[in-house]
């Protein structure tokens, strides 16, 4: 697991929250569609991450 990456995905995260909110509260529905897709991306990469650590754990 590296504490790196998730932090990084982790602030995606936020990062795609806040503009979406932003969005939202705007209209701007553009940059809403743009906070969810930066959210998506930061699941992907948790998910990433939890299949490095279950590789991991079985090969340890």
């Amino acid at each position: 697991m590296s504490i790196e990456d998730r932090a990084k995905a982790t602030a995606k995260d936020i990062e795609g929250k806040v503009q979406e909110a932003g969005g939202k509260l705007t209209g701007d529905r553009e940059a809403q569609i743009k906070g969810k897709a930066k959210q998506a991306e930061a699941q992907v990469r948790h998910s990433v991450e939890d299949a490095k650590d279950k590789t991991k754990r079985a090969i340890d």
